[in-house]
């Protein structure tokens, strides 16, 4: 053990006497723990919350869609071939988990007293259900067979609630069309993933209505949906996906259009962004907290050993060797402070995953409960970041020990 390290320690146990340290060193490790705890929730609550919202989003549009290039943003586009050439080598990229085909129609629902507008997307037999069976609520997903068309679909509970159906109710669908057509549905499942706008537009039914209604043949529909692996990944993804079928030409000369999840909803995407901007803000201030908090302990440690210090310069010991004693002194509180804060942080992080104590209004958040990602990479380095910029912010004050005269010292002695 160094002399340094040694006086450190022998410093901290003399704390724990009558003196006018103690308390500081209570206050500087609390406001340690708070901060770090505080930083370990905002982080939890704010990347639960971009994963849940963007799940939902995905769950809706998928990460990637290929569509009609002259379709732009309407729900009644021009149809491609399910049958491309080119879909082959873009389920080869590394990084893309599942390719289904889907087509929409705008419709009216029309019941005995209700009317509302939505949009009709077909799936077919290979549609990824695992979303919507999370989000059921009341009855069952329909299964869809090759050969037979099904009248099954699945509604939101916002849709539900609006027209006051139950599952089993069946219900006419109207499409404003040359010449008027008009479909019976029945309700098979309800689900309700808290994204009211989507929630209101959206109808699940078989793909095959959506071709009859269009005119189309068995093999064409409005694009394909794909899902990735890594959301993270998805704009690059969308970039090598688009390198393949960017440049086909369908058989009117019409070309396909690549677009991700990010691009086609941007204001949500940026909405999200937005609440990194808050998390910086709000580790930024924890931070500066703790660090003050710290500095001023220090100060009061290094006033109180104001005599030790002069006694130390006078038997020979630097100005840098005795800063090198505050500081180590000084670490030990800050890692006590952040294994509580760690402690802490993580423990109410698990109370609301598992029990859900905090609530959320759905209208506004699109989510009951408050959400949690706890990450232990996020807490390993906001650990280290507090611990090392701490140390940082510590290290000009501890330089006052440098102004400390050993003959005035000694002399009041």
């Amino acid at each position: 053990m160094n002399f340094e390290n040694f006086l450190a320690k022998r410093f901290l146990k003399g704390a724990d006497g009558v003196g006018l340290s103690k308390p500081f060193i209570r206050i500087s490790i609390i406001s340690v723990a708070l901060s770090l705890a505080i930083m370990i929730i905002a982080i939890a609550i704010i990347t639960g919350f971009k994963s849940e919202i963007k799940s939902k989003v995905v769950g809706f549009g998928s990460h990637v869609q290929i569509t009609n290039y002259d379709s732009n943003q309407s729900f009644e586009g021009q149809p491609i071939p399910s049958d491309l050439a080119c879909i082959k080598d873009v389920k080869r990229i590394d990084g893309i988990a599942h390719i289904q085909v889907f087509g929409t129609k705008a419709g009216i629902i029309k019941t005995d007293t209700d009317i509302q507008g939505i949009v009709l997307k077909g799936i077919a037999k290979d549609f990824n259900w695992s979303f919507f069976q999370q989000n059921l609520v009341e009855g069952e997903v329909f299964s869809i067979d090759d050969s037979v068309t099904t009248n099954s679909t699945i509604i939101s509970k916002t849709l539900a609630g609006l027209l006051k159906l139950k599952v089993g109710d069946s219900y006419d669908m109207f499409f404003v069309q040359e010449p008027t057509r008009f479909r019976r549905f029945i309700v098979s499942g309800i689900y309700d993933t808290k994204m009211v706008e989507f929630d209101k537009m959206f109808v699940l039914c078989d793909l095959k209505h959506i071709q009859k209604l269009n005119g189309w043949k068995a093999n064409q529909v409005t694009g394909y949906e794909i899902l990735v692996d890594d959301l993270d990944k998805v704009v690059d993804l969308a970039i090598e996906v688009d390198d393949i079928v960017g440049f086909v030409f369908l058989d009117d000369d019409s070309r396909l259009k690549v677009q991700s999840i990010v691009d086609k909803y941007p204001n949500i995407f940026d909405w999200l962004g937005l609440q990194d901007i808050n998390a910086a803000v709000l580790i930024i201030l924890m931070l500066l907290v703790a660090g003050i908090n710290m500095i001023s302990g220090l100060l009061i440690i290094i006033l109180e050993r104001t005599g030790t210090i002069g006694l130390l310069k006078a038997l020979g010991s630097s100005n840098e060797s005795i800063q090198k004693i505050f500081l180590i002194q000084s670490s030990y509180i800050m890692i006590k402070g952040l294994i509580i804060g760690t402690i802490l942080g993580i423990a109410i992080c698990l109370v609301q995953k598992h029990f859900g104590i905090a609530k959320l209004d759905e209208e506004f958040y699109f989510l009951s409960v408050v959400p949690i990602n706890l990450n232990f990479v996020h807490v390993i380095v906001l650990n280290a970041m507090a611990f090392l910029v701490g140390m940082a912010m510590l290290v000009l004050p501890s330089m006052v020990v440098s102004r400390i005269s050993p003959d005035k010292t000694l002399k009041f002695d």
